[in-house]
Order: C-alpha cells, then structure tokens, then sequence
C-alpha cells in the first residue's frame, strides 16, 4: 500500500497512467463499460459504438434480421468482425475499469494544487472558467465582469468543451469511416495490380508457346524443303558423274589409239608398214567406232540450275509483320455485354 501511495504522490506517474487511460476516439478517459478488442486495445463502448455505426451506415435499417458488420481499430487498424450482437458483444475490460475507478478516487481525495488548472494572465488567482464566443477564446469570471471581455458574449467553460469534443468525436468518426472506405479502395486496387500481373504472366506464357509452336512448324518445313533439294541434287550429280564416267572412258580408247598410230607412223618400210600389228589395229571400223566421242549423251543449257527450288517467303514476311492482339474482337464482346445489360 505504501508503494501505491508513492506512486501515486508523484505527478509524472500518474499523468503516465492517465495517458494509458485516455480513449484514442473521444480523447477522454475511458468511460463504463470498457471492451477490449481482438488486437487487445481498448475503446469506450459508446465510442466503439460510434465507430461501428460510421463504418457500417445502414446496420441499424436491417430490420429483425440483423447481421454483423466489421471496422477497424483506430489504433493500429486491425480489423475487428463483430456478430449480429454487434459492439454489445465484446468483452469488457473489468480490470481497466477498477484502475480507473481507483484513479478517480486517488485524484478526487488529492487536494487541488496550483497549476494544476490552467490561471488568467491578466487575474492570476483566477481560473480560467469561462468561454468568450466572441473572441473564441478561454477566460475567466473577471475579465468578464471589469477586464477585455465585459461586452463579449460568454458561454460555460464545460459547456463549450464537451460541444467541441463532441463535433471532434464525430469528425474522428467520419475520419475513421473514411480511412475504411479508403483502405477498401486500396485492397480493391492491390487485388486488381495483382490479377493483372497474374493475367499478364499467362497472356505471355500462351504467346510465347503460339510462337514456339509455329517456329516449330517452320523449321520443319524447312527440313522437309532441304532435303527434297538435297534428292534433286543427288539425282543431277549421279547423272553426270555417270556421263563423265562414259567420256573418260571413250577418251582412254581414243588415247590409246593415237599412240598406236604414231608408233605405225615411225615405220619406214613399206612392207613393214603395211604387215604391222599396229596397222592391224587402227582398221577403219575401230577408228570411226573411236570418233563417236562426240555423239555421246549430254546435259541441256542450264541443267546445273536450282531455281526451281526457290521459296518466296513474301507473303509470310508480310503476314508475321501484321500479326498483332485482336482489340476489335475484345470490343465487340464488350459492347454486346454493354448491350445485353441495357436489355436487362
């Protein structure tokens, strides 16, 4: 009891507890009952009331049948879901309302020190007890009667006080709707950021696999063109080969028959001429069968060309450069959409 007592005698201890014990809505100490929301903060409940009806407009027209509703702590903006009880069914905070109870009595007991209330500036043993509206500022009883305020309409200290707390707790209220609605907006817009890139990353991943797959088509294409020319290719080789095969042949025997004929052409001798194995062999039918040479087969005038083989891919140059999304066909589907909703 004696470490409460000095707790309590020391003034800086209890303006902290009397910060723990102000409501961050109306700013004032909290009133009974006390509840405690899930995030383990604390609101009056005519102020959490408050907070609730702002964020939930049209909770009270529902008529019997009366759902929840949800808003979020002032504090650190968790949100809290509440059933069909509404703010009625949050827990009390017994224990916040028994340490107020004990404050309250602990600073009714504690004499009055000065200071402790704010003084006049012109009268300093005076209190400030009255509101000029006039001038719309604090003053006190005798600045009224003989000092600056003697002709200016006046009001209740605590008249004006609870007036202007009331218009700040609503405007608190308002603040806090908005901050909900705004926050909604916000998820709603993070929701639509993230189905875009979501939608985005699929839209990428279907063009990409459209493109491999007429890349695929394409170089298949061009396989099956490369090898029909490597077959003509072939087939023009092979036959000339076979030709220039037929020609060295026929030119080995007409080789072989110069030779012969130039050794008969060094004999001197008449005789020897005319009874030589050499002059036996160039007869006149080996000779004219030598010279057909030039009667063998051949290729015609540009038989060595591959221009029949040429693609033109002109056509499809064009077509890739054209290609693009399909906006028109999105538009007509969005506009018949439109037209069957004005329908409705």
């Amino acid at each position: 009891m004696d470490f409460q007592a000095g707790i309590l005698q020391d003034g800086s201890p209890m303006e902290s507890l009397e910060k723990q014990l102000i409501c961050p809505i109306c700013l004032e100490m909290f009133s009974k009952p006390v509840v405690i929301l899930p995030c383990q903060h604390n609101l009056c409940r005519k102020c959490a009331n408050d907070v609730f009806q702002a964020a939930n407009p049209y909770w009270q027209s529902r008529g019997s049948v009366i759902s929840g509703g949800r808003f979020r702590c002032p504090s650190c903006r968790h949100e809290v879901l509440l059933d069909r009880h509404g703010v009625y069914g949050l827990q009390r905070n017994l224990l916040v309302e028994n340490i107020i109870d004990i404050y309250k009595q602990e600073c009714s007991s504690r004499p009055l020190k000065k200071g402790e209330h704010p003084m006049c500036k012109e009268h300093e043993d005076e209190r400030i007890n009255i509101y000029c509206v006039t001038c719309e500022v604090p003053t006190c009883s005798m600045c009224k009667v003989f000092g600056a305020h003697k002709d200016c309409e006046v009001a209740p200290l605590q008249t004006v006080f609870q007036g202007q707390k009331t218009e700040l707790n609503n405007c608190i209220s308002m603040l806090v709707a908005g901050n909900d609605r705004i926050q909604t907006i916000i998820s709603q817009l993070e929701d639509s950021c993230r189905s875009t890139e979501e939608n985005s990353e699929a839209a990428k991943r279907e063009l990409c696999a459209r493109f491999d797959a007429l890349a695929a088509l394409l170089e298949e294409k061009k396989l099956e063109l490369l090898q029909r020319i490597t077959r003509e290719q072939g087939d023009k080789t092979g036959f000339v080969h076979g030709l220039i095969c037929q020609y060295k042949e026929q030119l080995e025997k007409s080789s072989r028959l110069v030779e012969t004929a130039i050794q008969a052409m060094e004999e001197t001798g008449g005789a020897a001429f005319l009874m030589g194995e050499n002059t036996a062999v160039l007869s006149l039918p080996r000779i004219v069968e030598a010279s057909k040479g030039g009667k063998l087969e051949k290729i015609e005038h540009g038989y060595e060309s591959m221009d029949a083989f040429s693609v033109s891919l002109d056509h499809l140059t064009e077509a890739v450069c054209a290609l693009d999304f399909n906006p028109a066909e999105e538009d007509e589907e969005y506009f018949d959409g439109e037209e069957e909703e004005v329908e409705e």
